[in-house]
């Protein structure tokens, strides 16, 4: 996708999905992370508080959103460790 709706963060990370593609933007709350995901054309889907699996995640460093994301898990990679990120109940 090369245009990125307006309302979506200037940070937010395209996925290419087979079923429906997505845009997805994470930013820190304390100990957990808020984790926006957008549809291709900017509608919000989902917009929830995540825990991640592993404490060592750097917001600050880079990272990339991948499969399989969606509004109760999310995957980042970052210096080739894989981040699971899971919803808050």
């Amino acid at each position: 996708m090369d245009i990125k709706p307006k309302n979506i963060e200037n940070e937010a990370q395209f996925i290419y999905g087979v079923g429906a593609s997505a845009w997805f933007y994470i930013s820190k709350e304390g100990k957990k992370y808020r984790i926006k995901r957008y549809s291709a054309s900017g509608e919000l889907e989902c917009n929830k508080l995540f825990h991640v699996n592993d404490t060592s995640f750097d917001i600050t460093k880079a990272y990339k959103f991948t499969y399989l994301s969606h509004c109760k898990r999310c995957v980042v990679i970052q210096a080739k460790i894989k981040f699971i990120f899971e919803a808050e109940r």
